[in-house]
Order: structure tokens, then C-alpha cells, then sequence
């Protein structure tokens, strides 16, 4: 089964969110940690979150981006454990048993996503809709060679100045 894994290309994870997932987690949408937000109640970190955010099963923390990867069986338990104990201590879940219900859900849902290649890339953009939360993702597949298609570029502070006649001022 294949199922997303956080990743992370450079350090803005840290920088964006209140707590950022160690990259090589399990992750989940994470969209229910929403469902009692309105886009009045968002700000800040927990707002760059809900925007883009795929929720890790160890720290639960964020990651802007998962890679499609192979999870084996045990460790998929593992998610869905760490998921319904995530439910009941944070959420409120009457039992664990009934947690556990709603993790299977996710982890599905999950998986869903992951009909790509493996280390095929994966980013959310969710955003408030009449009928709730609605979520969008992204694909960026690997190249030929197994690398990823570069999607930015980094610049000198300066430089890209003056290659496009900018002033600099």
C-alpha cells in the first residue's frame, strides 16, 4: 500500500508552522483539526496550516509537502493507532474504539490520494467553502532520472535584479 511521507525540501517548515513534522513521518490530511475553525478564528501559524499544511502521525506536527512512499502493513497499524489515541486525548473521542473507527477513515482517505508513483510530491490547498472545509492537491511526479522537476529557483540577494533591469532600490 502506499500511503503520504513528509518531506522537506529546505527549513521553512519550522519558520511556518507552530510545530513542524520531522521529515520521513506517516502523514494525514489532517483537515479535522479544522473542523471547529471559521476563517475568522485562523491567524498566523495555525492559518499557514489549515492552508497547506499534511499532518504528521509522530509529532503531529505539519509538513507543506508528503511524498507517495510504500507503508508496510505494521506500520500502518501504527498510524491508525497513533491516530485514534491522537482522537480521544486531543479531540475528545468517547472511546478508543470509536476513535479508531474514524482513523481507519483517515488513513484511508490517505491513502487515497497516493495512486501516483512512489516519491511522486503532494501539497494541499484547503480553503472554506459554503459546505465546509474544501481541500485541492497538487502533484509535482519525479523526472525520468527519479529526480523532482525544480519548481523554484533560489537567487542571490541582488542578483536577480539586475538579469531582469531592476534597480535594486
Amino acid at each position: 500500500m502506499r500511503f503520504p511521507r513528509t518531506i522537506r525540501l529546505d527549513g521553512s517548515d519550522a519558520q511556518v508552522f507552530e510545530r513542524a513534522a520531522a521529515p520521513g513521518e506517516w502523514a494525514v490530511s489532517g483537515a479535522f483539526a479544522f473542523v471547529d475553525s471559521t476563517p475568522e478564528t485562523l491567524r498566523g501559524k495555525p492559518a499557514q496550516a489549515f492552508a497547506g499544511g499534511f499532518l504528521g502521525t509522530e509529532s503531529f506536527g505539519w509538513s507543506t509537502l508528503v511524498a507517495v512512499a510504500e507503508i508496510p502493513l505494521d506500520e500502518l497499524e501504527a498510524v491508525i493507532e497513533a491516530l485514534a489515541r491522537h482522537f480521544v486525548e486531543c479531540y475528545g473521542a468517547p472511546s478508543l474504539a470509536a476513535a479508531r473507527e474514524a482513523a481507519e477513515a483517515e488513513a484511508a482517505f490517505a491513502g487515497g490520494l497516493c495512486e501516483h508513483k512512489v516519491n511522486t510530491l503532494l501539497a494541499v490547498e484547503r480553503s472554506f467553502g459554503p459546505d465546509g472545509i474544501v481541500e485541492r492537491f497538487r502533484t509535482i511526479e519525479p523526472l525520468k532520472s527519479g529526480r523532482h522537476a525544480r519548481i523554484w529557483t533560489i537567487v542571490a540577494e541582488g542578483a536577480g535584479d539586475e538579469a531582469t533591469g531592476g534597480s535594486g532600490a
